[in-house]
């Protein structure tokens, strides 16, 4: 994006600022506008937002938040900015809470939470009490979902599962792991906006995109709590791979799509006995 900035001491009018923003490529220019502009507390301000939004600053960054699930989010700069489409992998996560025996919260993690937009998302639309802990390795997302999630939620810095308390063993009812899970050789074909303005850490799931998945269907059985569930998000092309991972670590997948939010969702249960630490699910082949 590039285009003439605004000078500071200039007032720009809604109509400016649309017209700036068309300039710089931005395909909603009206309601990106029109946001920049209640975002603004000073003439100032604004002319300074929009030269950011314009030289290619996600528009979260910018303004501060992103809406999300009917919420809006603090995104602080640098952070991962939450996807809409991520907004059908909470309505599957809360399909799920009722399932929790009755009596007791559910006990909920979200892993790699980033801003902690799911977790507060869960928070606020949840059928039932939620008992939530979300964790991230990148302190910036870390210190963003502790604003998210103030009440109601603890947020711990971390790798995976190194984060969580080990009381949580075995008492995970849904598990979220929103890791990242673009191939390292499609990173350069983002957009720029993440690819330049988000961490890598948050993008780049290794060589076919499922590295961290593995490491967390690796230890999930361990930390869930039977009939409990596992959920992610994938591509439909690595829907495949994702599946096979998770039905070789004990877990039973299925796959939910929707072609309205265009996402694809693995929800995979812990069925079976539990041996020690290792739950083992049955053989579906078995009669």
């Amino acid at each position: 994006m590039s285009a003439t900035p605004f000078p500071p001491s200039t007032l720009p009018s809604l109509p400016a600022v649309v017209t700036r923003l068309r300039a710089a490529g931005c395909v909603f220019a009206e309601d990106e506008a029109r946001l920049l502009v209640a975002a603004a507390g000073s003439p100032a301000a604004l002319a300074e937002m929009v030269n950011r939004r314009a030289a290619g600053l996600p528009l979260e960054h910018v303004i501060g938040w992103a809406e999300f699930y009917g919420l809006r989010i603090a995104v602080d700069a640098g952070v991962f900015v939450p996807r809409r489409r991520t907004e059908f992998l909470v309505r599957q996560a809360a399909a799920l809470i009722h399932q929790t025996p009755a009596g007791r919260p559910a006990v909920v993690v979200d892993l790699c939470c980033g801003s902690g937009a799911l977790g507060a998302a869960l928070l606020a639309t949840a059928p039932g009490p939620v008992e939530l802990y979300a964790s991230d390795i990148d302190p910036a997302a870390v210190a963003c979902a502790r604003r998210n999630v103030a009440v109601g939620g603890t947020v711990l810095e971390g790798d995976l599962f190194d984060a969580l308390p080990d009381d949580l063993r075995s008492r995970i009812d849904i598990l979220l792991a929103n890791v990242p899970y673009v191939p390292t050789e499609e990173v350069g074909l983002l957009p720029s906006e993440a690819r330049e303005h988000e961490p890598l850490v948050a993008l780049d799931g290794g060589a076919d995109g499922l590295d961290v998945l593995r490491r967390v269907t690796a230890e999930a059985a361990r930390w869930l709590a039977p009939g409990g569930h596992l959920l992610f998000e994938t591509s439909e092309r690595q829907a495949p791979g994702a599946v096979a991972t998770v039905r070789g670590d004990g877990l039973a997948p299925r796959v939910v799509t929707s072609e309205e939010w265009d996402a694809t969702v693995v929800v995979a249960q812990l069925r079976g006995a539990r041996l020690g630490s290792v739950a083992f699910a049955p053989d579906p082949r078995r009669r």
